[in-house]
């Protein structure tokens, strides 16, 4: 292999930024993006060799772009393609998935070739209309299809989702024996070495990455990994690091063990949907993003094109199974809903949802069966009579939590029990205020009570809230999202207190008989509060099982000037 480019520089502030471009295949190129100095990637994971964001140009009769690259190579990225290509002649820019460290430069790509056809999962082409907001060309893909680009290069995609987005797919070309695998398989290991030569210096990165990324979706691995199976494989080309060609079966196999080992400790949902029928994929994958929250691992499983046994196998692992209503006309999901029922037991949980295309299979037959059987159902049935709106999402994300805090209930009471009982006592003596965090985006609104809140600065004046992972009110305080922190009074707090900690259905109205108003950033105020103050939500930080939120505090006011916050003292300290 013949590197074409190497020490292509930058002198950004962000840090040393260098482009390496290597034919790896028959006219095939690799253009390696290598960020010599970053040192986090995101809030998962500290770096401490720095990583490469790889994209890659096929060029047959047809010519495809796999992936682009950070936003923060835009001009030495861009120049770099012009040099290889017209780019006004490309014709497809597949997408693996679109996580802004590979996709960060799509609408620069698409504006200069308007007329390339952008090709994808379902999913990642509907995230990518969100994302770039204007109109392109695009091709949905799923596994087992090809795309012929001439001269042999037959593109074969091989559906890998939750590797580690939801949206992601392999691509493999049988002429070059490459696996282009985005994030799967990769490290944040960046060097002029462009292949894994020496695995011994790379070992440590390859496993502390599987350990952050990959492992949280160890069944997704393996699910993945049986899916390409079958292919010849000369060579994996991965979105980040070295491509691996010389031990390329021995880090298939650190996978494979690592994902067995890994699945046979964690709680399995099953979350079966149709993808191509009504809204049977949206709907399931905002269900499995609320039990994903309790740190479940889910199995997307699609009814109308996986095979009988691997059904039973997935169903006999799972301690939840979700049910998305085929539609009676579909044979294959029809064998599929026979062998759930065969292979279903008493000690699961199940939650159903209509999909809403208009011939969905019954849901209260279906319902009746899994009650028979014994099976615990962990939410009402889901009913879809129109389009899915933000406030249906929602539901369906609040159902997934409910489901995800029930399979995970036998580990946290031994999480309770498990600290020493004098270190209890001592946290206990933390005491803190009690609040109400009450929030509105859109037509979807949700209110937590609180009592890890404090003062976190004070230029700009700024709070801090610990929020639990597994609360559905964690998708409602991302950075931008905006809220309102309401203080309880120390005389006046028992009813609004007891409200709160109600256990509410999916899709409940929270405020129902509640006295509210509406603060100027749209969110509910408590109108007994003793005091309110609008936020706005500038960054977080990741702390184990919760979320630390800080906001920025624009706006509050005081209802009762010699009032007292209302105090909450804990006996212990290892559960609220």
């Amino acid at each position: 292999m013949v590197a074409l480019t190497t020490k292509i520089e930058s002198t950004k502030p962000q840090g040393r930024l260098t482009i390496q471009t290597v034919e790896i295949g028959t006219e095939t190129i690799a253009i390696r993006c290598l960020d010599w100095d970053r040192d986090r990637f995101d809030i998962e994971f500290g770096l401490q060799n720095g990583t490469t964001y790889n994209s890659f140009l096929i060029q047959g009769e047809k010519t495809a772009l796999i992936d682009t690259s950070h936003r923060k190579f835009d001009d030495l990225y861009l120049d770099t393609i012009k040099g290889l290509i017209d780019l006004s002649k490309l014709d497809y820019l597949i997408i693996s998935h679109t996580e802004p460290d590979h996709s960060g430069l799509v609408k620069d790509v698409l504006q200069l070739a308007p007329h390339v056809t952008v090709v994808g999962a379902k999913v990642a082409i509907q995230f990518l209309e969100n994302m770039v907001h204007q109109p392109f060309q695009s091709q949905i893909v799923k596994s087992g299809q090809c795309l012929d680009l001439g001269n042999g290069h037959e593109l074969e995609f091989v559906s890998a989702p939750n590797l580690h987005w939801p949206d992601t797919i392999f691509t493999y070309d049988a002429k070059t024996r490459i696996l282009f695998t985005c994030d799967a398989f990769g490290m944040h290991y960046c060097d002029d070495y462009t292949f894994d030569e020496d695995a011994e210096i790379l070992k440590a990165d390859f496993k502390y990455y599987y350990d952050c990324l990959m492992a949280p979706n160890a069944r997704s691995v393996l699910s993945a990994i049986k899916r390409i199976g079958k292919l010849d494989m000369g060579m994996i080309a991965t979105g980040h690091g070295p491509l691996l060609q010389h031990h390329l079966s021995d880090w298939v196999q650190n996978y494979q063990q690592w994902s067995q080992s890994q699945a046979k400790a964690d709680r399995l949902a099953a979350v079966f949907y149709s993808e191509d029928y009504g809204y049977s994929d949206q709907l399931a994958r905002a269900i499995a993003h609320g039990i994903l929250r309790n740190g479940v691992e889910v199995e997307l499983v699609d009814l109308s094109t996986t095979e009988p046994q691997e059904v039973r196998e997935i169903v006999s692992q799972a301690a939840g199974l979700v049910m998305g209503m085929p539609s009676q006309s579909d044979s294959n999901a029809h064998a599929a809903l026979s062998t759930i029922l065969a292979a279903a037991h008493g000690k699961q949980a199940v939650g159903l949802f209509e999909t809403g295309g208009g011939e969905d299979e019954p849901i209260f037959p279906l319902r009746n069966k899994f009650q028979e059987i014994g099976l615990t159902e962990a939410f009402p049935p889901i009913l879809i009579k129109e389009a899915p709106s933000k406030v249906t999402e929602q539901l369906c994300d609040e159902a997934g939590t409910d489901i995800g805090q029930w399979l995970t209930r036998d580990r946290t009471i031994k999480q309770i029990k498990a600290l020493d009982n004098d270190l209890e006592k001592a946290l206990g003596r933390l005491s803190s205020g009690l609040y109400i965090i009450t929030t509105k985006k859109g037509d979807v609104s949700s209110a937590m009570l609180a009592s890890w809140v404090m003062q976190a600065s004070v230029e700009p004046l700024g709070v801090a809230i610990a929020v639990a992972k597994d609360r559905a009110i964690e998708s409602l305080l991302h950075v931008g999202d905006r809220f309102v922190l309401n203080v309880l009074e120390e005389d006046n707090y028992q009813s609004l207190m007891k409200h709160f900690l109600k256990r509410f259905p999916p899709g409940a109205d929270r405020f129902a008989d509640i006295k509210t108003y509406a603060a100027s950033n749209g969110s509910p105020i408590l109108a007994d509060a003793l005091a309110y103050m609008e936020c706005e939500v500038t960054s977080r930080m990741e702390c184990s099982d919760h979320w630390i939120v800080y906001s920025n505090v624009h706006t509050g006011r005081v209802a009762k000037v010699d009032a007292l916050t209302a105090v909450h003292h804990r006996k212990v300290g290892n559960h609220y």
